[in-house]
């Protein structure tokens, strides 16, 4: 099916191979990942997660042949979503969003589709969601979690730069905010003050607001403990470049800080 001119969202094609079969979805956004997001899958339906959460994958428009649908089918995906419109993860996941609240879930859980995150810590998100809490935090830094070869540049990034920014703004202490491993409720993504079906969400906006909005609202918010690894060798898996996109990144946080993509 295919879905164009909704305000706020970007056009996009949607691939149902099934129908609505559980409570919650898990959105990946993907491009060009490869391997990568066939062994996050696989690891997905070796530990049955397919079974608990509809997994969803929103393409930026992969070019690879990762998301020929025989495999998706085969590897437990339940809906493949392709970008048609601009924008970049910020707009993946809004598709995403869009979709998934149509469809009528009670929470939406994101993790990139790098295969660096613990897709068998899905079952935290769902408990903690079942309990009526709105935002939750994957962290490898609070006890129970585990960061692995994690590159020091990126460590003294989060620690010393990207989390206390974050904290200050939410007004609650945060420690993996670079993490994308997270879920909503669909009470969260719906509140009046969120709206996140808005083009100025175009790349890391929407996970900058996002990881604020809901304590400064008062809602439930909590961290799980999660797995984030790097690989020993070779590339570190990011679609951020080390100088535009971490200064980039740096504006959208300051930014944020000030209120800049609240609702006015």
């Amino acid at each position: 099916m295919i879905y164009t001119n909704i305000k706020g969202v970007p056009d996009m094609e949607c691939t149902e191979f099934e129908g609505k079969k559980t409570k919650y979805c898990i959105c990946i956004p993907i491009i060009n990942e490869g391997e990568k997001i066939k062994k996050e899958l696989e690891r997905a339906k070796e530990y049955g997660i397919n079974n608990i959460a509809d997994i969803i994958l929103c393409d930026g428009g992969s070019t690879d042949g990762s998301t020929q649908e025989e495999l998706l089918r085969s590897l437990g995906v339940n809906t493949l979503i392709v970008k048609k419109g601009p924008g970049k993860q910020g707009a993946q996941l809004r598709t995403g969003f869009y979709f998934a609240l149509n469809r009528g879930y009670e929470g939406i859980i994101t993790i990139d589709g790098n295969n660096k995150d613990s897709i068998e810590d899905v079952p935290k998100f769902i408990e903690k969601l079942e309990d009526g809490y709105d935002f939750i935090q994957g962290s490898r830094f609070i006890k129970g979690g585990q960061a692995i070869n994690t590159p020091l540049i990126r460590l003294i990034s989060v620690k010393l730069i990207h989390a206390p920014i974050i904290s200050i703004t939410a007004r609650k202490r945060f420690t993996d905010t670079t993490n994308a491993y997270r879920a909503y409720s669909k009470k969260y993504l719906t509140h009046p003050e969120v709206q996140p079906f808005r083009d100025i969400f175009a790349t890391y906006e929407l996970l900058a607001f996002l990881s604020v909005k809901a304590s400064q609202l008062k809602m439930k918010t909590c961290e799980v403990p999660v797995r984030r690894e790097y690989p020993k060798k070779g590339k570190t898996p990011t679609k951020i470049s080390f100088f535009k996109g971490n200064s980039d990144l740096m504006k959208i946080l300051f930014l944020n800080l000030f209120g800049k993509y609240n609702v006015k």
